[in-house]
């Protein structure tokens, strides 16, 4: 089979596709032939080992693991001993966590990891691009903001997979959306359902006062310190980006007990959890109330080049890899995204 190996840290180039031996299915577990998978800010630091923190989980000198990619959706095609819950030719999508590998035409995934059968109605493009944003946006906003109804949430870095996964999940969950973004994606991210769209290259949210009971930063590119100001009394600071001070500031806050900053590893949570989440997820698609959206998509012989987006920082949704080669290519267009306060469904290509 064809994967995509990275065999030593540095830019997109070192990124290569690589023939491997395709893998066998032991008992209770499935081999998935791979359609889509995803390019995030993990792979590209886990590629370019950077931040230093990065190397601690993939190897300090050379990445332990060549294959990345922790997202796939594609089809059932050999189960293991002792399988029951799936069958060969089911279509479906799930995350690998750290143990990576999806950047390859097949992968090998435990029948009680993290996976699920994708939605009807769902292409291979949009299972695989709402993983990452709800999987990582879901447990800020649940299990550490405690987000309820009439709650302000503000979004940094509303745009991004998890961002635009966050606005729609704070707005499902009854919370009062302020979304942070730049000029040209304030239409995307109010059709996501925000009550108020700030445009960060006009206005700074950090001037505000006592105005929210969980400041999201999904890009890290904020701090504690700068927010700390704008949140209320027990108001909360979480962030996707593990920097020095705010693993500092976690424990420290929490021992204060009013203004707090928090961070979690989402990617490190049990299997069981995560499959939890899945349902949830589908739920929600059933509904309408959550879509995703969609940056570009890239055959996977360009993979360099889905590395060097996703390393961007400015890509609006997912940056999807096309790894079977049925699976079409959209042409150049504006992201669309829809749910609850949306009117257009997600899976346009966007440049930022």
């Amino acid at each position: 089979m064809l994967a995509a190996a990275a065999r030593r840290y540095g830019p997109p180039e070192v990124v290569h596709l690589e023939e491997f031996a395709t893998p066998t299915p032991g008992p209770g577990a499935i081999r998935v032939q791979v359609r889509t998978t995803t390019v995030g800010a993990s792979d590209v630091a886990f590629r370019a080992g950077s931040p230093w923190f990065a190397r601690l989980v993939t190897g300090l000198r050379r990445p332990r693991r060549p294959v990345l990619g922790s997202d796939f959706a594609g089809v059932v095609h050999a189960v293991g001993g002792g399988v029951t819950a799936f069958a060969v030719g089911d279509r479906v999508h799930g995350v690998t966590g750290v143990d990576g590998g999806t950047h390859a035409e097949y992968v090998i995934v435990a029948e009680d990891g993290a996976l699920q059968r994708i939605p009807d109605g769902v292409d291979d493009i949009e299972a695989v691009a709402m993983l990452d944003g709800f999987l990582t946006a879901l447990p800020f906003l649940r299990d550490l903001g405690r987000v309820k109804p009439g709650d302000r949430v503000l979004v940094n870095g509303a745009s991004g997979a998890v961002g635009s996964a966050a606005v729609q999940l704070a707005r499902w969950m009854g919370a009062r959306v302020t979304a942070v973004t730049s000029g040209p994606n304030v239409a995307l991210v109010r059709s996501l359902g925000a009550d108020r769209v700030i445009d960060y290259t006009s206005e700074a949210f950090t001037d505000e006062r006592d105005a929210y009971e969980l400041v999201f930063d999904a890009v890290g590119r904020a701090s504690f310190g700068r927010c700390r100001r704008t949140l209320a009394k027990r108001g909360v600071y979480a962030t996707t980006v593990p920097t020095a001070g705010v693993l500092l500031l976690s424990p420290i806050t929490r021992l204060l007990g009013r203004r707090r900053a928090v961070i979690t590893f989402t990617g490190l949570r049990p299997d069981a959890a995560k499959r939890a989440d899945l349902a949830l997820l589908q739920q929600l698609v059933a509904e309408g109330a959550f879509a995703p959206v969609v940056d570009r998509v890239d055959a996977f012989a360009d993979v360099a080049a889905a590395h060097r987006r996703a390393g961007t920082g400015r890509k609006v949704g997912a940056v999807v890899l096309a790894v079977h080669p049925l699976v079409p290519i959209p042409q150049p267009t504006r992201a669309r995204a829809g749910a609850s306060g949306g009117s257009d469904r997600a899976g346009g290509r966007a440049d930022a």
